[in-house]
């Protein structure tokens, strides 16, 4: 890509963006997904991080995952749910959140919009771990957290 191209790229329609192909969100294993897409908006090599872009299509989900780095979320549209931890919040734009280190995670979109959101990552992390079998159950433990994983 010519400097030119890493300086400006224009918008192109709502949440696209010229030069920035949607790319498949996982393509690895069997971890379960709906509906989800992924737009790498920044990843300089001389930036320590990355900021991504994910539509998640009404009533889909991202994946149910953890991992050692931390990543922080803007919601730009929509609505939905996330889980961060044990707890469960209501997200619409302009929200932000935070997930720590090792906490479990997953965004859901409402069931009649997409949920968009900027994601801003480092650029060296680790890669998510889904829950064992016994770890979904201790999950599943809380009635509310079982209510939300199971939509």
């Amino acid at each position: 890509m010519s400097d030119e191209a890493t300086i400006h790229r224009p918008a192109i329609g709502a949440f696209r963006w010229a030069g920035v192909e949607p790319q498949p969100y996982k393509t690895e294993g069997d971890a379960p997904f709906r509906a989800v897409e992924r737009h790498t908006l920044f990843a300089d090599p001389a930036l320590p991080a990355h900021l991504r872009y994910f539509e998640i299509g009404p009533g889909g989900y991202s994946t149910l995952e953890r991992h050692a780095h931390r990543h922080s979320v803007m919601i730009l549209r929509g609505r939905g749910r996330c889980l961060v931890g044990e707890t469960i919040f209501d997200v619409a734009a302009h929200d932000l959140v935070s997930t720590p280190p090792w906490a479990w995670h997953q965004f859901r979109a409402a069931p009649d919009e997409p949920l968009g959101f900027l994601c801003l990552v480092d650029a060296a992390r680790d890669r998510p771990q889904t829950p064992s079998a016994e770890e979904l159950a201790a999950l599943r433990a809380d009635p509310t957290v079982a209510a939300f994983l199971e939509r």
